[in-house]
């Protein structure tokens, strides 16, 4: 099987959304041909193999960082993805398309395969449809709803990662699409080297790890104020990854006297971060919303206990108690107390994170990769015979 992904994000460019798609990508590459036709930034190169798939990456403008893509970055893939889209196709042929996030890529899938006459399965993430931190949230407007809404419905098959996404694109958008829940995936972690000495970290220090962009979304502003509770305690925070708010955040630490307790990682290496994972004790969230939430997984991977909102995409596979502690928005006197119940209680803390360990080999990329492997046949077929949607997964109500 020929498969092209159109994703305007792709390591090292973008977060979570991109990150998946590479597993995915290298894994289907094991077996199949694979291509990927995403962005560029400066010093990447063109047209490249990385890992058995072919990348091509095309130039936008006002991509300044790697974490964040601006709107004119976004608008200018639209164009230079489409053309470029448009020239491979005149070369190469493929049997399917899976496109990434429905805005920004959305637009270019669609073209492509209607240019090639093949089938577009169309990957939501979660907050290309719904993030309730933005204002240029897609939900929030009518005509981005609309263009969202002919988006879906001209996709063969619409993939979510959760339920809390396929809800949200039934409420707000296309009710009559049911689509596939396909559950995101991480790679299974590498042993790693190197432990608290390391990082100058004690060893009856107890080791609070977040992980994720630095935007509003993530709420980490509220763990920094949760970490007032903990001053002068044996407790670290330990904030991996960058973005427009790390300056903002940073001063929140030194406004609190917190410099001593609470450390930005900036943006690490998987290396380095499984590193880090592994000396943790607890991975805490304050994330207002995620589609999925791969950083959970990674951390279950660790056997560390996860403490989250109950809002989001997280929930089809955290469970208070079982799993660490669900707390209820934005509740983050609750969120504290359970942090603190958490660190304090050593054969807790140690019976979850064994029970973590076993349920996240549900969640490693060879299984995600044979689900997407098996729709893209069902698409494939699907197309062949002429059929729409109805036997992918779309109500005919």
């Amino acid at each position: 099987m020929k498969i092209l992904f159109c994703n305007f994000e792709y390591p090292p460019l973008g977060g979570g959304g991109g990150v998946i798609n590479a597993h995915l990508a290298r894994e289907l590459a094991k077996k199949h041909d694979v291509t990927v036709l995403t962005s560029k930034r400066r010093e990447l190169p063109a047209d490249t193999l990385e890992k058995g798939v072919r990348v091509i990456r095309v130039p936008v403008l006002m991509r300044r960082k790697n974490s964040i893509a601006s709107l004119t970055s976004m608008a200018t893939f639209l164009a230079t993805g489409s053309k470029k889209g448009l020239e491979l196709l005149k070369k190469e042929s493929f049997d399917v398309i899976n496109t990434h996030f429905v805005l920004p890529t959305g637009p270019v899938g669609v073209l492509l395969s209607r240019q090639a006459g093949i089938p577009n399965v169309l990957s939501l993430h979660g907050g290309d449809l719904y993030d309730p931190t933005k204002f240029l949230s897609p939900h929030r407007h009518a005509f981005l709803r609309w263009m969202v809404r002919g988006l879906l419905r001209r996709a063969d098959l619409v993939v979510g990662q959760s339920n809390n996404t396929l809800a949200n694109m039934r409420k707000f958008y296309t009710p009559e699409i049911d689509g596939v829940r396909i559950p995101l995936a991480i790679n299974r972690p590498e042993p790693v080297s190197g432990g608290r000495e390391m990082y100058g970290f004690a060893d009856d220090e107890k080791i609070l790890i977040t992980i994720g962009r630095l935007v509003a979304r993530k709420g980490v502003d509220q763990l920094i104020r949760m970490m007032r509770q903990f001053a002068g305690e044996k407790v670290r925070l330990l904030i991996l990854g960058s973005g427009p708010q790390s300056q903002e955040l940073k001063n929140l630490v030194v406004r609190h006297h917190l410099e001593q307790q609470v450390m930005f990682m900036g943006f690490v290496s998987d290396e380095e971060k499984f590193r880090l994972l592994n000396l943790s004790d607890v991975y805490v969230s304050t994330s207002q919303h995620e589609g999925f939430g791969i950083v959970y997984l990674e951390g279950m991977a660790f056997g560390l206990p996860i403490i989250a909102y109950d809002e989001g995409g997280q929930t089809d596979f955290l469970e208070d108690g079982r799993t660490g502690f669900l707390v209820s928005l934005n509740q983050l006197d609750r969120f504290t107390a359970r942090t603190r119940e958490m660190i304090q209680d050593d054969d807790l803390r140690q019976k979850i994170g064994q029970t973590n360990r076993q349920l996240v080999e549900e969640f490693f990329i060879d299984r995600c990769a044979s689900r997407y492997e098996e729709f893209f046949c069902q698409a494939i077929d699907a197309h062949i015979a002429g059929r729409q949607h109805i036997s992918l997964g779309q109500r005919t109500g």
